[in-house]
């Protein structure tokens, strides 16, 4: 028999207290390849392996003073015991024994007398186990360092969060506020009030960008909750509108609105960020000289939302990714105008489905129109 690469330079002790059975073994052993160690008893075994720890044992059961279940044992308790395999010997074949060696450690089971070639594919058997063993224990190792590495990186995240938060949405509220004191002004020339309402217009923009970033954050850990009241969609509607009036004027975008139904149970907060986002990305993609149509309608029990632009569309391979994070429409093939940072229509698609509704695209013939159906629960 050839030996096998799991074969080279290998250990083996032999624990028997027969002549005989330690004398087959041993040739049988040396024959593969093996180097071989020999013991008469268990307190031997126990000293050879505390001596030179082996890379497998064979071990009989029946034996004079310790048996091999009780040597088993306290091989198992020494420094890489518990990573040894042991192949038991035993004249007895029955349940009992066999559960009995498996209680006190072992790996193997060979009832006597053993033929060499099974002894041989006993013990290839077991040192590829332990080898095996091995690999897995360093993939283990591997995937516990992925781990705390991603585990790492997401408390990195969760800090920068917090200093999105905290550290830049107070410039910008005093940005906006500057803003809007200069807008006071009854003497200010027209092209600083201009200026003024596009500083108010991106303070706002930016706002909803560090807003939404927080509340990807907290769905990721499931957090992000839904605090439902009944709101006048009409109102919601035109206060959006209102604040992205500079966006639709300098894109020549007007806003057209037609509401069959003027009422949501919704967050308002929630709901008024993701119109926001949807009107913002029509105006974006719509071409000059048209309308972003809003329409709102009751149908099977929910409350439907469409947002419709006369643009280029979205193709209908990403209707479904476009509302994946940091997801955007390259040129390559696809309309270079469907672009952006891909994080407003991901924030759109967790606050439905934080209201147990769903978010689509349809064909606008021309255009795209983005529709969310959030259940009516009044």
């Amino acid at each position: 028999m050839a030996s096998t690469p799991a074969t080279a330079d290998a250990t083996v002790l032999v624990v028997d207290d027969n002549d005989a059975n330690r004398s087959l073994a041993r040739h049988t052993l040396e024959d593969e390849g093996y180097r071989v160690v020999l013991a008469s008893g268990g307190e031997e075994a126990i000293a050879a392996v505390e001596r030179e720890p082996p890379d497998c044992i064979v071990l009989d059961v029946r034996m004079p003073g310790i048996d091999g279940f009780a040597v088993c044992r306290r091989i198992r308790a020494l420094p890489r015991g518990a990573e040894t395999p042991v192949v038991f010997l035993t004249a007895l074949r029955d349940v009992e024994t066999f559960d009995e060696a498996l209680r006190a450690g072992g790996d193997d089971f060979l009832t006597k007398p053993v033929r060499p070639t099974e002894l041989v594919i006993r013990v290839q058997s077991a040192l590829k186990l332990r080898r095996l063993s091995a690999e897995l224990r360093e993939h283990y190792d591997l995937l516990k360092r992925q781990r705390d590495d991603l585990l790492r990186v997401q408390l990195q995240k969760e800090r920068l969060m917090a200093f999105v938060v905290h550290d830049l949405k107070n410039p910008v509220s005093a940005m906006d506020l500057h803003a809007q004191i200069l807008l006071r002004d009854r003497t200010l020339s027209d092209g600083a009030r201009d200026s003024a309402e596009h500083i108010r217009s991106a303070a706002r923009q930016l706002d909803r960008m560090i807003l939404n970033l927080l509340d990807l954050s907290k769905a990721d850990e499931g957090k992000l909750a839904a605090r439902k009241g009944d709101i006048d969609l009409g109102a919601l509607v035109a206060a959006v509108a209102g604040e992205l009036e500079v966006v639709g004027r300098d894109h020549a975008v007007t806003f057209e609105v037609a509401l069959e139904s003027d009422r949501v149970v919704a967050d308002e907060d929630l709901l008024r960020r993701t119109l926001a986002n949807l009107l913002e990305n029509a105006v974006r993609h719509a071409p000059r000289g048209t309308t972003v149509r809003v329409t709102a309608t009751r149908r099977d029990g929910a409350v439907e939302i469409r947002v419709a632009d006369a643009g280029k569309g979205v193709p209908a391979a990403m209707r479904e990714p476009i509302f994946d994070p940091f997801v955007q429409l390259e040129p390559s093939g696809l309309p270079p105008t469907r672009s952006g940072r891909g994080l407003g229509l991901a924030f759109c698609r967790l606050v439905v489905e934080a209201h147990a509704g769903r978010i689509w695209i349809e064909d606008g013939n021309p255009g795209a129109v983005f529709a969310l159906s959030i259940p009516d629960a009044r």
